[in-house]
């Protein structure tokens, strides 16, 4: 199972790279288990380097997320992005959504997955994990259904 998820990871690494490059960003990956980063992104035009994560999902789970954890509420660097890849369709989809948008999506969406009482009206316990999704299913005000859809394939964020 690591295998395949290193596979998975990436696979999603690639495709983002491979966008960037056919629009003519260079970038290339980072070394493997950087901070922060996955690809550096140079811009040609002497501006500010940037930063990307990349989050896979296969569409293999019950729901269409993507697993995050407790360090990215607080990652909310101008410079840093996320890009959130679904190789689940026939043609795989890229998110391309700003880190402080990010950040505060998912501490908004655990501190109310914190206050929602489980199935079997137990109280949640923190922990380390999050998810991301375009549709929460939990109120969010940062994200309500379809709230990531404005950042598909928004590569121009990047230039």
């Amino acid at each position: 199972m690591a295998i395949e998820n290193a596979l998975t990871g990436a696979a999603g690494e690639h495709l983002v790279l491979s966008r960037l490059l056919s629009r003519g960003i260079l970038a290339s990956l980072s070394p493997f288990n950087a901070y922060k980063a996955d690809i550096l992104v140079n811009p040609t035009d002497g501006g500010k380097p940037l930063l990307i994560q990349v989050k896979t999902r296969t569409g293999k789970g019950p729901t269409k997320r993507w697993t995050m954890k407790s360090k990215h509420e607080a990652m909310a660097d101008s410079n840093l992005f996320y890009c959130f890849v679904d190789l689940s369709e026939e043609h795989p989809s890229v998110y391309v959504i700003p880190a402080k948008v990010v950040a505060r999506v998912i501490k908004t969406g655990h501190e109310n997955w914190l206050k929602t009482p489980g199935k079997r009206g137990q109280k949640h316990n923190d922990n380390d994990m999050r998810s991301i999704s375009n549709n929460p299913g939990l109120a969010n005000k940062y994200a309500p259904d379809g709230w990531m859809d404005e950042y598909l394939e928004k590569w121009e964020l990047l230039s």
